[in-house]
Protein backbone atom coordinates (compact mmCIF):
# COMPACT_ATOMS: atom_id res chain seq x y z
CA UNK A 1 0.00 0.00 0.00
CA UNK A 2 2.82 2.40 0.86
CA UNK A 3 4.43 1.90 -2.54
CA UNK A 4 1.18 2.69 -4.35
CA UNK A 5 0.84 5.90 -2.34
CA UNK A 6 4.46 6.81 -3.11
CA UNK A 7 3.86 6.30 -6.85
CA UNK A 8 0.70 8.39 -6.67
CA UNK A 9 2.47 11.21 -4.83
CA UNK A 10 5.40 11.06 -7.26
CA UNK A 11 2.96 11.27 -10.18
CA UNK A 12 1.29 14.31 -8.59
CA UNK A 13 4.68 15.99 -8.17
CA UNK A 14 5.71 15.26 -11.77
CA UNK A 15 2.36 16.47 -13.14
CA UNK A 16 2.63 19.60 -11.00
CA UNK A 17 6.16 20.23 -12.24
CA UNK A 18 5.13 19.81 -15.87
CA UNK A 19 2.23 22.24 -15.45
CA UNK A 20 4.47 24.77 -13.69
CA UNK A 21 7.09 24.58 -16.45
CA UNK A 22 4.48 24.90 -19.20
CA UNK A 23 2.88 27.87 -17.41
CA UNK A 24 6.22 29.59 -16.92
CA UNK A 25 7.23 28.95 -20.53
CA UNK A 26 3.90 30.34 -21.75
CA UNK A 27 4.34 33.42 -19.59
CA UNK A 28 7.72 34.10 -21.19
CA UNK A 29 7.02 33.17 -24.81
CA UNK A 30 3.43 34.12 -25.65
CA UNK A 31 3.29 37.36 -27.66
CA UNK A 32 0.46 39.45 -26.19
CA UNK A 33 -0.57 40.34 -22.66
CA UNK A 34 -3.93 38.64 -22.94
CA UNK A 35 -2.30 35.40 -24.15
CA UNK A 36 0.38 35.58 -21.46
CA UNK A 37 -2.32 36.01 -18.85
CA UNK A 38 -3.75 32.56 -19.52
CA UNK A 39 -0.53 30.62 -18.84
CA UNK A 40 0.18 31.48 -15.21
CA UNK A 41 -3.41 31.59 -14.04
CA UNK A 42 -4.31 28.15 -15.30
CA UNK A 43 -1.21 26.01 -15.68
CA UNK A 44 0.89 27.32 -12.84
CA UNK A 45 -2.04 27.25 -10.42
CA UNK A 46 -2.62 23.59 -11.21
CA UNK A 47 1.12 22.92 -10.87
CA UNK A 48 1.48 24.55 -7.47
CA UNK A 49 -1.84 23.10 -6.30
CA UNK A 50 -0.72 19.61 -7.27
CA UNK A 51 2.56 19.97 -5.35
CA UNK A 52 0.74 21.26 -2.27
CA UNK A 53 -1.84 18.46 -2.39
CA UNK A 54 0.92 15.85 -2.72
CA UNK A 55 2.66 17.38 0.32
CA UNK A 56 -0.58 17.27 2.28
CA UNK A 57 -1.21 13.63 1.33
CA UNK A 58 2.37 12.67 2.22
CA UNK A 59 2.00 13.96 5.75
CA UNK A 60 -1.39 12.30 6.07
CA UNK A 61 -0.24 8.85 4.92
CA UNK A 62 3.31 8.70 6.28
CA UNK A 63 3.35 11.01 9.29
CA UNK A 64 -0.21 10.47 10.46
CA UNK A 65 -1.03 14.17 10.67
CA UNK A 66 -3.29 16.16 8.45
CA UNK A 67 -1.66 19.42 7.44
CA UNK A 68 -4.26 22.10 6.89
CA UNK A 69 -1.72 24.70 5.76
CA UNK A 70 -1.30 23.16 2.32
CA UNK A 71 -5.04 22.82 1.84
CA UNK A 72 -5.62 26.46 2.78
CA UNK A 73 -2.83 27.65 0.44
CA UNK A 74 -4.29 25.57 -2.41
CA UNK A 75 -7.79 26.96 -1.85
CA UNK A 76 -6.37 30.48 -1.66
CA UNK A 77 -4.59 29.99 -5.00
CA UNK A 78 -7.66 28.53 -6.69
CA UNK A 79 -9.82 31.40 -5.45
CA UNK A 80 -7.46 34.31 -6.12
CA UNK A 81 -5.97 33.35 -9.50
CA UNK A 82 -9.20 33.92 -11.51
CA UNK A 83 -9.89 37.19 -9.71
CA UNK A 84 -6.37 38.43 -10.37
CA UNK A 85 -6.65 37.39 -14.02
CA UNK A 86 -9.91 39.29 -14.32
CA UNK A 87 -8.35 42.47 -12.88
CA UNK A 88 -5.33 42.24 -15.17
CA UNK A 89 -7.53 41.60 -18.23
CA UNK A 90 -9.80 44.53 -17.37
CA UNK A 91 -6.79 46.83 -16.92
CA UNK A 92 -5.38 45.66 -20.25
CA UNK A 93 -8.70 46.35 -21.98
CA UNK A 94 -8.85 49.84 -20.49
CA UNK A 95 -5.30 50.54 -21.70
CA UNK A 96 -5.44 48.92 -25.14
CA UNK A 97 -8.99 49.42 -26.43
CA UNK A 98 -10.31 52.85 -27.32
CA UNK A 99 -13.91 53.50 -26.24
CA UNK A 100 -14.91 54.40 -29.81
CA UNK A 101 -13.77 50.93 -31.00
CA UNK A 102 -16.20 49.18 -28.67
CA UNK A 103 -19.63 48.06 -29.85
CA UNK A 104 -22.52 50.13 -28.51
CA UNK A 105 -23.62 49.05 -25.05
CA UNK A 106 -27.16 50.33 -25.42
CA UNK A 107 -27.11 52.28 -22.15
CA UNK A 108 -25.03 55.30 -23.08
CA UNK A 109 -21.77 54.18 -21.51
CA UNK A 110 -18.85 52.56 -23.26
CA UNK A 111 -18.18 49.85 -20.66
CA UNK A 112 -20.52 47.35 -19.12
CA UNK A 113 -21.40 48.65 -15.68
CA UNK A 114 -24.22 47.98 -13.27
CA UNK A 115 -26.67 50.81 -12.89
CA UNK A 116 -30.03 49.95 -11.29
CA UNK A 117 -31.59 53.06 -12.85
CA UNK A 118 -30.95 51.87 -16.41
CA UNK A 119 -33.27 49.41 -18.08
CA UNK A 120 -31.47 46.23 -19.14
CA UNK A 121 -30.87 45.56 -22.82
CA UNK A 122 -30.22 42.31 -24.63
CA UNK A 123 -26.67 41.83 -25.95
CA UNK A 124 -26.05 42.17 -29.68
CA UNK A 125 -23.25 40.67 -31.67
CA UNK A 126 -21.10 42.84 -33.90
CA UNK A 127 -22.16 40.93 -37.00
CA UNK A 128 -25.84 41.68 -36.17
CA UNK A 129 -25.33 45.42 -36.43
CA UNK A 130 -26.35 47.28 -39.53
CA UNK A 131 -23.42 48.25 -41.78
CA UNK A 132 -22.24 51.84 -41.44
Amino acid sequence: MDQIVEYFLAALLVIGGVFAIVGSFGLLKLPTTMQRLHAPTKATTIGVGSALISSMLYFWFFEGTLSWHELMITLFLFLTAPITANFIAKAQLHLAVKPEDLPPSGVGTAWATFDPEVESVSPTLIRDRAPD
